[in-house]
This record gives C-alpha cells, sequence and structure tokens, in this order.
C-alpha cells in the first residue's frame, strides 16, 4: 500500500494541474477589430509583450484580479502589442506594461500599484474619477488615433513582408531595402499624378477651358428679362430727348450763322437840297 501511495499522489496532482490549465482564464484578449468594444461599458485593459519581463511579473495578479471582475461589474482584457499593433498605435503604448481604465468612452491611464487589492479599489472606491481622461483629440476613436493605428499597422506589414523576403526567398538585406525603395518612389509618383489629375479637374486652368462655357449666356428668369426691357425703353427714351435737344439747338445755331438773320442797320437817307 505504502509503494502505491507515492504513484497516486503523483497522478492526483497531475491531474489538479491539468484541470487548472484547463480552466479558461478569466482575462479577454482583445484584438484590433473589436476595439469599438472598449467604448461601451467598463475595462480594465492591460497592453503588454511577451518577451517583457515587468509584464511576466504582472500576469498572476492580473489574472487575479479578473477573477473579482464579475463582483465589481468590470470587464478584465489584455493586448498582446507584438500580435495587435493597431490597438498599440491606437492608445500610443510607449512603455510596458501599460494599463488603461476605459468607461462609456472615456479613457484614463492607470499609474497605480500594480496588485490585485490596488486594482481592486481603483474600481470599487472609484479612483478612477481622480483622473484626467484622456483627450477627445487624442482618444482611440478620434481621426488622429485611427491615422496612427494605420501606420502601425503598415510598418508591422513591411516588418513582415521584409522577412518573408530576406527568410523565405533568401534575398540579402540590401534587396529587400531596394524594393522598398523603388515601391515608395512609385507608389509617391503615382500619388502625386492623381493629385495633379485632381486638381486640374477641379479648378481648369483658363487655358484648357471650354470657350463655349464662357460666350454661353444665362438664363434669365420672367423678372430679370422684364426689368431689363423697363430699363432699355428708358434709354431709348433717354436718348430720344437727348437727340431733339441737340437737333434744336443745331437749328438755333445755323438760324444765327445764316446771312438772313444778320440784322442790318438802317442806312439814314439823304437830306433835300434847298433851292437857292
Amino acid at each position: 500500500m505504502a509503494a502505491l501511495r507515492a504513484p497516486l499522489c503523483a497522478l492526483l496532482c497531475l491531474a489538479l494541474a491539468a484541470a487548472a490549465r484547463a480552466k479558461p482564464s478569466p482575462v479577454k484578449v482583445l484584438s484590433d477589430g473589436m476595439w469599438r468594444e472598449l467604448l461601451q461599458d467598463e475595462w480594465m485593459v492591460e497592453f503588454y509583450a511577451p518577451w517583457c519581463p515587468a509584464c511576466e511579473n504582472l500576469q498572476p495578479e492580473w489574472e487575479k484580479f479578473a477573477e473579482w471582475g464579475e463582483d465589481l461589474g468590470v470587464n478584465v482584457a489584455k493586448v498582446d502589442v507584438t500580435e495587435q499593433p493597431g490597438l498599440s498605435g491606437r492608445f500610443i503604448i510607449t512603455a510596458l506594461p501599460t494599463i488603461y481604465h476605459c468607461k462609456d468612452g472615456e479613457f484614463r491611464r492607470y499609474q497605480g500599484a500594480r496588485t490585485k487589492a490596488a486594482f481592486i479599489n481603483f474600481i470599487s472606491d472609484e479612483e478612477w474619477k481622480s483622473i484626467e481622461p484622456v483627450s477627445s483629440w487624442f482618444g482611440p476613436s478620434s481621426f488622429l488615433m485611427s491615422s496612427m493605428s494605420a501606420l502601425f499597422k503598415l510598418s508591422m506589414w513591411i516588418r513582415h513582408g521584409h522577412g518573408y523576403l530576406t527568410e523565405n526567398l533568401g534575398i540579402p538585406v540590401w534587396g529587400s531595402y531596394a524594393v522598398f525603395g523603388l515601391a515608395t518612389l512609385f507608389l509617391g509618383m503615382v500619388l502625386g499624378l492623381m493629385m495633379v489629375f485632381l486638381a486640374d479637374c477641379i479648378c481648369p486652368s483658363k487655358r484648357h477651358r471650354p470657350p463655349q462655357l464662357q460666350s454661353q449666356p444665362r438664363k434669365q428668369g420672367p423678372e430679370s428679362a422684364h426689368l431689363l426691357k423697363n430699363r432699355y425703353e428708358e434709354q431709348e427714351a433717354d436718348e430720344g430727348d437727348i437727340s431733339d435737344d441737340e437737333t434744336e439747338r443745331k437749328e438755333g445755331s445755323k438760324r444765327d450763322s445764316s446771312p438772313s438773320g444778320v440784322r442790318q442797320r438802317p442806312v439814314p437817307s439823304a437830306a433835300p437840297l434847298e433851292k437857292s
């Protein structure tokens, strides 16, 4: 019996260890496509990397805190920045591990102690209210952070592409750099041509402007046409009055300058001679 106890204890320990490993972790794993879930409810999110020693030390405390998540009404999650560069770009992760508190679309960076008790007190005592939330300009849902997320994804894609060219295809490192350099120049040239084409279509120059567009008369409504007609008639009437006045002046000047119109001084007749 004593000889059988040792193997039975070993088997029991192995079974308990396997059961513990098979138990699902209460910590949720987030990806780039799930980040909008952070805009609802309350979350505590840890950003980590597998090679980070400080992140490894935090994992046991984070797992224990996640077990209290259901009682506290908070979702406990983690993000691997090496696998999810988009989320890392949205939150501008510059140090590891980094913890964020998210509630109803407001994001606050946790900077307290990294223990289970500190995490529980942070949620239960609502200590997060004393922390200023991240500005909306730099929030994960802003246009700026969306652009940063796209840039982080692009950098990850370039790194994977560089690894594929050098490791799988056997291209030297300088050859991979040359390929990416030529691709960058080609894309820049294409984008530049597209911008010039769009600018020319939106704001064409005067030289290339169609002539019919310049000579095409504007369509006028009935009211504007009636007003123009009245103005034209008034102008004709004014021109007619001016022409009549000029005609009368010319006739008067002709009369004054004609010889028949010149007044002749009367010549007195000679006195009759008296007879001597």
